[in-house]
């Protein structure tokens, strides 16, 4: 199984694990489809009132799209078909709270499911970046999700700069893409500990406050993802030229900051 489901049903909590160590933990298509699956499942589910989010193995929480999916695409640039659009509870429509923990790297489409979760907790050596621009892609949906999590500037370096740096989870917390800076490895258990408290209150009054923070985002987010379609049409290489570009990844350094 690419994912894994875990209930407390005596604290409320279930824990969601990306369970693709071996890939870094990226999205397949099949892991998509079980992600979309499971979130629409947890809002039939009144035993779970919180979740937590984490990836297996202590190298990735998610390092986005994996590289071998294959999503044949319109013609059209204002059509688009993207399999990350609904991995994340949003999208599918949970209002329960969703905490992430984070350990070692999140990158890319990673920011799919970060951005659709209410808060981040993260190990100390987790690190953040989008290498989209480096492999002659647009970033567009991170960027749009990013910028609702993150001061503009710093949402801006992260995208231009691309593989080439990496924002280090100290940076993270400084700027407040990260709420809980933890020892290595402790994540999960910190953000279990979160969510445990948020699940012990009455489930009205936090799932009412989850959809109003949300409700606060999504003029913007409307907006940013209405333009995403074409600008990923007409600024992204052919997939041959991205291939060469990822291909050639290894011979480039990166600095943490």
């Amino acid at each position: 199984m690419s994912l894994r489901l875990s209930i407390d049903e005596d604290s409320g909590v279930a824990v969601v694990t990306l369970d693709r160590p071996e890939r870094l933990n990226a999205i397949d298509l099949a892991t998509a489809r079980a992600l979309a699956e499971m979130w629409r499942a947890l809002r039939f589910d009144d035993s779970v009132r919180a979740v937590v989010l984490t990836g297996a193995g202590e190298r990735a929480f998610c390092t986005g799209i994996d590289r071998d999916a294959v999503v044949p695409q319109p013609g059209s640039p204002y059509m688009q078909d993207d399999p990350l659009l609904t991995v994340g509870p949003k999208a599918n429509d949970l209002w329960k709270p969703v905490v992430a923990a984070v350990e070692g790297m999140a990158c890319g489409g990673a920011f799919y499911l970060l951005g659709e979760c209410e808060f981040l907790v993260a190990g100390v050596e987790a690190v953040f970046f989008d290498p989209h621009t480096t492999y002659g892609m647009v970033s567009a949906y991170e960027s749009v999700l990013m910028a609702q999590r993150m001061p503009h500037g710093e949402v801006a370096r992260m995208m231009l700069m691309g593989a080439a740096e990496r924002m280090s989870a100290r940076r993270a917390h400084e700027i407040g893409l990260v709420s809980e800076l933890t020892g290595a490895g402790e994540a999960l258990e910190a953000a279990v500990a979160c969510a445990t408290v948020i699940a012990g209150y009455p489930a009205a009054g936090v799932q009412g406050t989850v959809r109003a923070l949300w409700a606060a985002k999504e003029a913007s987010l409307a907006a940013g993802s209405a333009q995403a379609p074409h600008l990923i049409a007409l600024g992204n290489l052919p997939g041959e030229q991205q291939g060469e570009l990822f291909a050639a990844r290894r011979a480039r350094g990166f600095r943490v900051r």
